[in-house]
């Protein structure tokens, strides 16, 4: 991989961004040494310290070390260096299930079927090693090349440490649609039951293409899934309709049990468990060892730089597109943008950067740059705080660069309604043929 501001850490060359959040952010990388394509998770640790999360971190690592499961990311390796965490992850070039619904909307039953039977696979297998997700929802389950689903992001689990005396966890967490009634009564719940509710949740989503709890106001939203107030569409066969209202059951102690959904007449249809082995010699001695600051110096990752304009290459494009087919960055709908979005232009980078600041910031967005990267802030705070896009010009050949838009922050229906807003200042810019605007492809 060629590209200026490129960081090489360890055996691993970074390449772009695939998301971010607060304490965290990961990229895609590439082993050197064995020519492997993987996602790594880059903490920083003056942050976690400063937030007192430590524990927390430990906790997500050492909860992707125990779990080896074909249906959930697998992580390679830990390192560190005097400033960050990276966290070596398999990479997967299928995107995310929330994309799949969002493209092509409710699944057929079949299809849905097949997903749920792969998530309650894995979330039984969690369960089993002492591992809570806790924060399930289609955005943190991905898909493989083959369409396989992989479950990520155990960043709000909770291993059996965090189980008080009444055998029950009390963090209140995750996403609010998605969370299962007890959690939100703050009173303990059993992080089992509590990642079921989920699961059911995500197959009304699957089946339906919406959600079944879904509302503006947070007290509304909260009081219908406390009462489990939602209606089953007409389409749902009647044996799917039964499952779901016994997994959307408010009562957790009446709840369907993972066991009894495994046993489900509906749930056996074409249902094959995952084939993999097992290993109970998991060592966690390395999760400690990243955080000692008395380490030796030779165990820490030694991280370079290089500052030269960012070149995409053919792997790095191929980890931009669905899957491996490279149609998806070059597609002519429009109207398909989720939490990034991207676009070809035949214009000098720095002609586009000047082109989007200038399209940018009569619609209320400060704007900082760093060479052929843009950050755009929102002065106006939105339903999920102040909207933040992250810009990223790459050049994809002598004379085509490739443009990403990227939300990092703010609520995703504004970014697109963003997005929507600035094309019509960017319309020159976008790589035009036969007279068409070719170029963005959501995610």
């Amino acid at each position: 991989m060629s590209g200026g501001g490129r960081l090489k850490v360890g055996r691993y060359e970074l390449g772009r961004t695939l998301g971010e959040g607060t304490f965290a952010k990961v990229k895609f990388a590439r082993n050197v040494e064995l020519g492997e394509n993987v996602a790594i998770k880059i903490i920083d640790k003056d942050k976690i310290l400063r937030h007192e999360m430590i524990g927390q971190i430990k906790r997500e690592i050492s909860t992707m070390k125990l779990i080896k499961h074909p249906n959930v990311i697998q992580m390679y390796e830990v390192m560190a260096s005097k400033t960050k965490i990276y966290i070596v992850l398999e990479f997967v070039t299928g995107g995310e299930l929330f994309d799949r619904i969002a493209r092509h909307g409710k699944m057929k039953e079949d299809e849905a079927r097949k997903y749920f039977q792969q998530l309650i696979d894995a979330v039984d297998y969690c369960h089993s090693r002492g591992v809570f997700h806790r924060d399930l929802k289609p955005e943190n389950l991905l898909l493989d090349s083959s369409g396989v689903l992989k479950v990520s992001d155990f960043g709000l689990s909770a291993l059996p440490q965090q189980v008080r005396e009444d055998g029950l966890l009390h963090t209140t967490c995750g996403t609010p649609n998605y969370v299962a009634p007890e959690v939100i009564n703050n009173k303990g719940y059993d992080g089992a039951k509590a990642d079921l509710w989920s699961c059911g949740v995500i197959l009304f989503v699957l089946m339906a293409g919406y959600l079944p709890f879904e509302e503006s106001n947070l007290m509304t939203l909260y009081k219908k899934i406390t009462k489990a107030d939602f209606t089953l569409p007409s389409w749902f066969s009647s044996s799917a309709k039964k499952l779901i209202k016994r997994i959307l059951d408010p009562n957790p102690s009446t709840r369907i049990t993972i066991p009894e959904v495994i046993e489900n007449e509906w749930f056996r249809k074409g249902y094959k468990p995952a084939s993999f082995e097992s290993s109970d010699d998991t060592n966690l001695d390395d999760v400690h060892a990243i955080f000692d600051e008395s380490g030796e110096p030779e165990n820490l990752v030694v991280e370079t730089r290089e500052e030269r304009p960012m070149i995409m290459n053919a792997f790095q494009l191929i980890s931009t597109s669905q899957g491996l087919n490279l149609s998806t960055l070059f597609e002519k709908e429009m109207g398909i943008v989720k939490r990034e979005t991207r676009f070809t232009s035949k214009c000098p980078a720095n002609e586009i950067i000047a082109k989007i600041e200038e399209a940018a910031m009569p619609l209320g967005f400060n704007v900082k740059k760093d060479k052929y990267k843009m950050k755009l802030h929102g002065s106006k705070s939105g339903r999920k705080g102040h909207l933040s896009i992250a810009t990223e010009v790459f050049e994809v050949a002598p004379s085509l660069c490739m443009v990403e838009l990227r939300k990092s922050g703010g609520d995703t229906l504004e970014f697109h309604k963003f997005y929507k807003n600035i094309s019509t200042g960017l319309k020159d810019i976008v790589w035009k043929s036969g007279g068409e605007a070719e170029g963005t492809s959501g995610s």
